[in-house]
């Protein structure tokens, strides 16, 4: 289970290997004479709380042996299910509840840690692997910020990203729950990857987490959310200013090799390559439903939604903000190497860029034409001001507003 702590792993291995040799042992009795057949039930637990019934380890039972299973949260964190062989657990998502032995079954119990400050939301560095979920917005006001986020916090380099590279990627889930975390504060101009999380791994996911007036520097990999994913973001904005003293730049999101979904950005972006208003670099990755509205500014490689795409997919998105730069300059993609960017588009006229490497330019009023988008194939809807339509993706106020995703208050 990837949600282990790295800490714990030897130790959960051990279990695992013990456990598999008694179970070859039982297998082995099995079938002798008239004894009831018997199966192994292993417990383990992820920090931040424990089981209390049956408790940690490997138990035995009669086949048929109905198990109470009771987990408790340590102060300040939740249950979140169980895990692994749970077949015959009653309801995996409660923290009491029964297993039926039908079989020998190796389960978890996780637990995950409710994000109330910026000490809490540091802490994660401490469990990369595990599940956290923000309960409240966090600001300039919330404790912990001197200390950790503000421009005095690390002799002036304000927060540490979560995660460098892929031996301590953060490789857990964050639920944000539409929460905002304002006024987050890096100068990190020699240091990458950056952003609130650094990198995340294949198994990283980040979601309904709002960045808000975030001042963001890094080299390179760089961004409001996240410098470098390998893992998936959604359901996720980001506003403010993010600037690289290299490259691969973006709103949200710095590199991105796999999925980015459901986002925006109005962050204003610079570098020097790979600069876009929502990522800079879209490495074999895909974009998809997303928008951005920040001015980006680069060298080379500038895009109005994405600077780079390399083998990339970007669909059904859409750019805005003015874009300068010197060579490979596009309203959407700055460059497009063996990528798609099939129904999107850019605002040529706010833009200032009548090309791009990808995507189809409109007029303001095009942008805005509801017409554009729904022959485009986009799961679109029109609703009136103020008001939004969850059972689409899209919304738009007809000849009034840009498309804007339905989650947006």
């Amino acid at each position: 289970m990837k949600i282990i702590p790295d800490s714990k792993k030897r130790h959960y291995m051990a279990i695992v290997g013990i456990s598999l040799i008694a179970i070859a042992l039982i297998a082995g009795m099995v079938g002798c004479g008239n004894a009831p057949t018997k199966h192994l039930l292993m417990i383990i637990h992820t920090e931040d709380g424990e089981v209390s019934e049956p408790g940690e380890g490997t138990f035995l039972y009669d086949e048929g042996t109905v198990v109470n299973l009771i987990a408790e949260a340590n102060e300040g964190c939740y249950f979140v299910n169980w895990s692994g062989n749970v077949t015959t657990i009653a309801n995996v998502e409660a923290a009491t509840t029964t297993i039926t032995m039908n079989d020998n079954y190796i389960i978890y119990a996780i637990f995950g840690l409710e994000i109330r400050d910026w000490y809490d939301l540091d802490a994660i560095r401490d469990n990369l692997l595990g599940s956290h979920t923000v309960m409240n917005d966090l600001d300039s006001t919330t404790a912990g910020y001197e200390e950790l986020a503000s421009q005095t916090a690390n002799q002036g380099k304000g927060w540490q990203p979560i995660g460098t590279w892929s031996l301590s990627a953060f490789t857990g889930s964050f639920d944000g729950q539409g929460h905002e975390i304002r006024d987050l504060f890096i100068n990190r101009p020699n240091e990458s990857p950056v952003g609130l999380f650094g990198f995340t791994g294949e198994e990283g996911i980040i979601k309904d987490i709002n960045m808000v007036n975030v001042t963001v520097t890094g080299y390179y990999y760089v961004g409001g959310l996240v410098g470098y994913n390998n893992g998936i973001v959604t359901n996720s904005y980001s506003t403010g200013n993010v600037s690289g003293t290299v490259g691969m730049v973006g709103g949200l999101v710095g590199k991105n090799t796999d999925t980015v979904s459901n986002t925006y950005s109005t962050a204003s972006v610079s570098g020097v390559v790979n600069a876009g208003g929502l990522v800079g670099d879209n490495w074999d990755g895909t974009v998809s439903n997303s928008y951005s509205t920040g001015n980006v500014i680069g060298s080379s490689c500038v895009g109005g939604l994405v600077g780079y795409s390399n083998k990339g997919t970007v669909t059904n998105s859409y750019s805005t903000g003015s874009v300068t730069g010197n060579e490979e300059v596009g309203g959407l993609v700055g460059r497009n190497y063996n990528g798609t960017a099939g129904d999107s588009f850019w605002d040529t006229e706010t833009s200032g860029q009548s090309t791009s490497h990808g995507g189809t330019g409109k007029t303001t009023a095009e942008m805005r034409d509801f017409a554009t988008f729904l022959g485009a194939g986009w799961n679109i809807y029109t609703v009136a001001p103020g008001s939004t339509n969850s059972t689409c993706t899209w919304n738009i106020v007809n000849g009034v507003t840009y498309p804007f995703l339905s989650w947006q208050s």
